[in-house]
């Protein structure tokens, strides 16, 4: 069903070199660009950039300029896209797959002759060693179709991961290469009936056995994407490990194949949407793992667990501006050609705002979702669970809200099986939820930033409660200028500033914010103390603020670097920038960013409305 010039890879090139345009003079760039990807695990780094956000700061060096990626590589995007959007356009069917509950074999054997199930599995071990970027521009056409995006994210995003980011060199040679071809497909095993958010109350156990030569598992998992098809397991478990003399249950990672033995596989769950893909629940009946199959060290699972998660959550942004994009394609076509009133409904300006509205939305995703890529394929380790957090926040709602906004467009037509705009708000409704409810990651992404701050400012907060005047009226006095209007300059403007001077005033706005939030931190943390932990909806604004500024982060370094380097249509983002902030209330008016009033911002929606259908890549 698929010759070879429709192959992205070739199984004899599968390890050392790739069919996409590698050529003999290309190798020595292809082999050095391979050790600067290798090398990144090696090199120091500063932390990312949200962090810093808590203390009212701008780590400049993380988010401008914006990400660029070399000739060669966009060279290599277009090689790479080309087959794939080809495949999605002409193979595959989802209207079929959500009919029948199930991806036909021939789907999965084209996916994994794309090499698909091997993205980012580095070149030695028989994948594709792609970018984070690259990575996430993929992800904008898988989503198209709802469950294969979830079967290949179950086996790549988090269910082989473990063994990429803490298996040692012979778990990697040894389960790899069949999971980058496809030939194995990974689950990721942590969810139990008793267990949700709450990953550390897991109770499936890991007991040694007698001779010390397995861990026999026992217990369930549910809601296992790929769980009824998965030949490789990333499973949890509590283990009995001696912390200073004395026995403690801590959770530990093992790679479990299905090939041991005592794993059963439960009814396919019936789902609202992806119902595709497989999610079922496994029972584990005394199956025996041996020891060099525990993933790190034993009890060190739970941070094994956080940091698959954690890792790759940044891609649904991409993913969902994708998504966005075709509806906006799908829908503009029938609005263009609907008539009422004698006129079409593109012409009117509450549907003009819709599509305003998602082209925003889609901007704003596909930004953050780049600029954090970009992040992560940078030399060294940042720490970008902060900003992939928020990248999954944002897009799953900003998704949820465009699907249902393009199936309003088509009225009682959207909400037929004959068009594929029920499916979408069906598939899409799940991803506030998994990989972390958004409520969970709210608490998280706070949380995490206020931990960070209150290392650094604990000292201060301790003179202030002991009655340090001189301190405690600093801090309100800066707080107050600072909301009034009073000028901060955190470096982002002025004569060695990053942003391009016609964007001065977004600039400062963003500054004002960054200021204000800083503050406002440092006010919570010596009002609530350790406490703050209890005040869940003072800490779901503070993230939802946090949020905003990272999305308004992305989008002026973006529009910034695209005029600077004159690309084609930087006007279309530098409208679609000035626009996103007053299209979005922060959740404090005590926020320094004014809305435009209602005329001007009727003519930017409508000014975005019109061209909508020119929605411009990254690269």
């Amino acid at each position: 069903m698929m010759n070879m010039n429709r192959l992205i890879v070739s199984r004899t090139f599968r390890i050392g070199e790739r069919l996409l345009g590698c050529h003999a003079r290309h190798a020595g760039q292809e082999e050095l660009r391979l050790q600067q990807r290798r090398s990144i695990k090696t090199h120091c780094r500063h932390l990312a950039y949200a962090k810093d956000l808590f203390l009212g700061q701008v780590n400049k060096a993380e988010v401008f300029p914006y990400p660029e990626i070399g000739n060669d590589e966009v060279e290599e995007i277009k090689q790479l896209v080309a087959p794939v959007e080809k495949f999605f356009s002409d193979d595959v069917d989802s209207a079929k797959i959500d009919r029948e509950a199930t991806i036909p074999l021939e789907t999965l054997q084209g996916l994994k002759d794309l090499g698909l199930f091997g993205i980012m599995i580095p070149e030695e071990y028989g994948g594709l060693g792609l970018s984070h970027t690259i990575y996430a521009r993929l992800n904008e056409i898988i989503a198209l179709d709802g469950s294969i995006a979830v079967t290949l994210a179950a086996h790549q995003a988090i269910g082989l991961k473990g063994i990429l980011i803490a298996g040692n060199e012979a778990q990697k040679k040894k389960y790899l290469p069949k999971l980058a071809s496809g030939e194995h497909i990974a689950a990721f095993c942590l969810t139990e009936p008793g267990s949700g958010s709450d990953a550390a109350s897991i109770q499936t156990r890991a007991t040694l056995s007698e001779d010390g030569k397995h861990y026999l598992i026992n217990g369930s998992k549910i809601w296992i994407s790929n769980g009824g098809m998965a030949d490789i397991m990333t499973v949890f478990a509590r283990t009995e490990v001696e912390v200073d003399g004395v026995k403690k249950d801590k959770i530990s990672a093992f790679i479990v194949e299905r090939a041991f033995g005592g794993i059963a596989s439960g009814k396919p769950e019936d789902k609202l949407g992806i119902r595709g893909s497989n999610t079922c629940e496994l029972s584990f009946d005394n199956v025996p793992v041996p020891v060099e199959n525990v993933i790190g060290e034993i009890g060190g699972g739970f941070k094994i667990a956080m940091n698959i998660l954690n890792s790759g959550r940044f891609s649904m942004g991409s993913s969902c501006a994708g998504m966005i994009k075709k509806l906006i394609e799908l829908t503009s076509e029938y609005a263009a050609t609907r008539k009422q009133f004698n006129k079409s409904l593109s012409e009117f300006g509450m549907i003009q705002e819709k599509f305003a509205m998602m082209a925003l939305n889609a901007f704003v995703m596909e930004s953050m979702a780049y600029l954090t890529a970009g992040m992560m394929d940078r030399p060294g380790v940042p720490d970008c669970s902060l900003e992939a957090a928020m990248v999954k926040v944002f897009s799953s709602e900003g998704g949820w809200i465009c699907v249902s906004e393009a199936l309003q467009v088509l009225g009682g037509l959207g909400y037929t099986k004959n068009y594929p705009f029920e499916r979408f708000v069906r598939d899409c409704r799940i991803l506030p939820i998994f990989e972390g409810t958004n409520e969970i990651l709210r608490m998280y992404i706070t949380l995490t930033g206020m931990q960070y701050a209150g290392k650094i400012l604990t000292g201060k907060i301790k003179e202030m409660k002991k009655g340090n005047i001189g301190l405690a009226i600093g801090m309100v006095s800066k707080k107050l200028r600072t909301s009034l209007g009073a000028s901060v300059d955190l470096g982002l403007t002025g004569k060695d500033g990053v942003v391009h001077p016609s964007l001065e005033d977004s600039a400062k706005k963003l500054e004002q914010n960054v200021s204000l939030f800083g503050s406002t931190v440092e006010s919570l943390l010596y009002r609530y103390g350790k406490t703050i932990v209890d005040e869940q909806l003072v800490l779901k604004r503070v993230a939802d603020v946090l949020i905003h500024m990272y999305a308004m982060t992305a989008v002026l370094s973006r529009a910034s670097r695209s005029i600077s380097i004159g690309l084609r249509n930087h006007d279309h983002e530098t409208l679609l920038r000035t626009t996103m902030p007053t299209s979005r209330r922060l959740p404090n008016r005590s926020w320094r960013t004014e809305p435009t009033s209602a005329l001007t911002l009727s003519k930017e929606l409508t000014e975005l409305s019109t061209e909508t259908i020119i929605l411009f890549p990254v690269f």
